[in-house]
């Protein structure tokens, strides 16, 4: 399993990564078939933004609702890890339903995606998935 994104995209989550450092940036990816065609930057409501992230529930109540009205498809999230590893953290873990949503982790450089299911690899709720760039010639950020 992959995730496309295209590599304007990435470099525009990256960028964003590091100008939230030292807190955590977060936000909704949409698109089609585990193709990355745009994002949107959430605020953080986490009560500790600094060491963990919260999408704004009113931000992920209205793109559930947009997609419900033949709006664009919500296929996962991103967040940041400022100072630290791509791979999810336990308490990433303890935060992800197993709705087989993408979670796509960055750190200012690197970025991996996760696929959120019951029984996964990592911490029983993520299985890692391959960073496709390659496939996305021409795309362009749109956020």
């Amino acid at each position: 399993m992959k995730l496309v994104i295209s590599s304007a995209i990435l470099d525009d989550l990256q960028q964003l990564a590091r100008e939230t450092a030292p807190e955590e940036a977060c936000g909704l990816l949409f698109g089609d078939d585990r193709v990355v065609s745009s994002f949107r930057v959430t605020k953080n409501v986490a009560k500790n933004p600094l060491r963990h992230f919260e999408i704004d529930p009113r931000d992920l109540i209205a793109a559930e609702r947009a997609m419900r009205d033949h709006g664009p498809r919500i296929v996962g999230y991103y967040h940041s890890h400022p100072s630290g590893s791509v791979k999810p953290s336990k308490t990433d873990a303890n935060m992800a339903a197993p709705d087989d949503r993408i979670w796509l982790i960055i750190n200012g450089q690197e970025a991996a995606a996760w696929r959120t299911l019951e029984n996964g690899e990592i911490y029983d709720r993520f299985d890692p998935i391959t960073l496709d760039c390659e496939g996305t010639k021409g795309q362009t950020a749109d956020n």
